[in-house]
C-alpha cells in the first residue's frame, strides 16, 4: 500500500481525534464512486465500532488509518498534506488513481478496458457530449458497450464504434477480439449530428 501522509497531516488529523474524546478513535480512507468520473476521495472519523475486518490498517507514529478494501487500488500513490497558512491551515488529499486504478497486463481484463474507455476514448468523445461505458465481458474477450449522451442515437455511431473505439480497445487490450453495443439508438433526443 502506497499512500503518504506527512507529518504535518499526522499532527493535524491527531489532534482532530484528540478533541473527540473516544478512546481508539481513528480516521478513515475511502474513495466515494471509485473507479469513476465522479470519484471523490474523503477522509473521516473511524470508531472502534466503525471498523469492518476487511479494513485495511496503516499505524503510524501519531495515528491509526483504516483503509476500505475496495479503496485500496485507487488510493495508490496518494499523498495526504497539511500546509499551515497565514489564514490558518489546509488539508490537501490527492489520489491520482480514484477514477482508474493504475492497470497492468495482469489486471482484470474489466479494468483494463475501464481505463482506455476513462483516458482514451471519453476524452474524445466528450467533445460531441459523448461517453461509453462498459456494461460487461462475454467470454473474456467481447466487451459489451453502451453509448450515452451525444453518441446516443447519433448517425455515425458504427463508424465511432469500429474505427474508434474498437480498434483502439483491441490495440490496448490484447485479450479482447470484439466489442458489442448495447445502445439503443432510436433516442435521438441528445444526439450529436
Amino acid at each position: 500500500m502506497n499512500i503518504t501522509i506527512t507529518d504535518g497531516a499526522q499532527e493535524y488529523l491527531s489532534s482532530l481525534l484528540e478533541k473527540q474524546g473516544v478512546e481508539g478513535i481513528a480516521v478513515r480512507i475511502f474513495i466515494q464512486q471509485p473507479g469513476t468520473p465522479y470519484a471523490e476521495t474523503c477522509l473521516a472519523y473511524c470508531r472502534p465500532d466503525e471498523v469492518n475486518e476487511t479494513d485495511e490498517i496503516l499505524n503510524l507514529p501519531k495515528l491509526k488509518v483504516y483503509i476500505e478494501k475496495n479503496s485500496v487500488n485507487f488510493l495508490d500513490e496518494a499523498f495526504v498534506d497539511y500546509a499551515t497558512e497565514k489564514m490558518g491551515g489546509q488539508l490537501t488529499i490527492k489520489a491520482p488513481n480514484a477514477k482508474m486504478p493504475k492497470v497492468t497486463a495482469d489486471s482484470p481484463i474489466e479494468d483494463q478496458i475501464n481505463y482506455v474507455l476513462y483516458s482514451d476514448i471519453n476524452p474524445g468523445l466528450a467533445a460531441h457530449g459523448g461517453e461509453v461505458s462498459l456494461l460487461e465481458v462475454i467470454d473474456g474477450q467481447i466487451a459489451v458497450l453502451k453509448f450515452g449522451g451525444g453518441c446516443q442515437g447519433c448517425s455515425a455511431v458504427d463508424l465511432t464504434l469500429k474505427e474508434g473505439v474498437e480498434k483502439t480497445l483491441i490495440e490496448k487490450v490484447p485479450a479482447l477480439t470484439g466489442v458489442k453495443d448495447s445502445t439503443d439508438h432510436t433516442v435521438t433526443d441528445n444526439a450529436f449530428m
